[in-house]
């Protein structure tokens, strides 16, 4: 098993391998290896040609893949072949409309025999960022190239990180770089990017200061329940019980992460009522007492996705959820689950 960067090195020497599985939990990185060897063996006249991609949770039968592996290339010495989201890599099943343990047994016996003007590509992406490579990994990596995508850190993430500000026409200084770099929990390539942009946008033509990092980033209790509460809103129950169990995690109480959410429905609540009154965002952070007009934005734009009712119904959950935690020996981890799946069936 080897990481991204000997990947990079490897195709660049021309040292490019028949069949390739990428893991990892920052797909980014992921897409970027999987274009070195594209952009190596295709010419991009031809591109659309010799590079097949297929959605490894929507395969009904290998069959297509292997046909698409056969098939010669046109105007090339090779050809691509690409499976993402190859959930039936990992030892977990996934969603893919194919058994997981058929899907895998398919592959494991056709990577032995990928013909030569082929490049065949899996990858799947870490639903977790505690996530690690299981025995299916480990088995294809007796067979053929794995590569694991792990978060880059320390000089190769600030190498990164200038690239995004330098594509953007942005100068970032040295100081001001490190700063942004240990401002970002989450070393999800893409997830960055999107701050970078972010960043740009907010200082606009002016010089990158350490205050305009710090104004957008500086992570706080209410970013915490920001993020709990945004894939509620979306009703994305899975990822809002992985925030919920990362803040538990970090060592967050559950009666005070409870009554952080208690209290952003709240906000919710009446930024909603005031928007529906035609009241305008300088009326809103005079009423509420928002000082930052960031964070009025944040509210506003999360309340977009509730309607009254349903902020009402969350704001009775919470009250709900905190008299039983109060008045009974609950488990109050199960509580608040169900407080989460409550709202968003809500």
């Amino acid at each position: 098993m080897i990481d991204i960067f000997t990947l990079k090195e490897n195709v660049k020497k021309g040292s490019i391998e028949n069949c390739y599985v990428f893991c990892g939990s920052d797909e980014q990185l992921i897409k970027e290896g999987v274009y070195s060897i594209v952009n190596k063996l295709l010419d991009k006249n031809f591109m659309e040609l010799n590079y097949v991609k297929f959605d490894g949770n929507s395969l009904d039968s290998f069959d297509p893949v292997v046909n698409a592996c056969q098939t010669l290339p046109f105007m090339s010495d090779k050809k691509v072949v690409l499976i993402y989201r190859a959930s039936f890599i990992q030892d977990e099943k996934g969603d893919s409309k194919l058994s997981a343990d058929k899907s895998f047994k398919e592959v494991s016996e056709y990577i032995k025999n990928v013909p030569s003007h082929c490049v065949l590509i899996l990858y799947d992406v870490f639903k977790g960022k505690r996530d690690k490579p299981g025995k299916r990994i480990y088995a294809m990596d007796k067979k053929v190239c794995v590569i694991k995508a792990d978060k880059i850190k320390g000089q190769q993430l600030e190498g990164k990180v200038k690239s995004f500000f330098e594509i953007r026409g942005k100068k970032i200084e040295r100081i001001e770089l490190k700063v942004f770099c240990s401002l970002m929990e989450d070393n999800n390539l893409s997830v960055i990017e999107n701050e970078v942009e972010k960043l740009c946008c907010y200082v606009d033509d002016r010089e990158i200061t350490k205050d305009d990092i710090k104004t957008l980033f500086l992570k706080s209790n209410d970013d915490d329940i920001f993020d709990l509460v945004n894939p509620i809103s979306q009703k994305k129950a899975r990822e809002a019980l992985g925030v919920l169990n990362e803040l538990i995690y970090k060592g967050e109480k559950i009666p005070h992460i409870l009554n952080m959410i208690e209290r952003q429905f709240n906000l919710l609540f009446r930024v909603k009522v005031s928007l529906e009154n035609r009241k305008g965002k300088q009326d809103i952070m005079k009423e509420l007492n928002i000082r930052s007009e960031y964070a009025c934005d944040m509210l506003i734009s999360q309340s977009k996705k509730f309607t009254i009712r349903q902020l009402r119904r969350a704001i009775e959950l919470c009250l709900n959820t905190e008299q039983k935690i109060k008045s009974s020996s609950v488990n109050e981890k199960t509580e608040m689950e169900l407080l989460i799946i409550s709202a968003i069936a809500g």
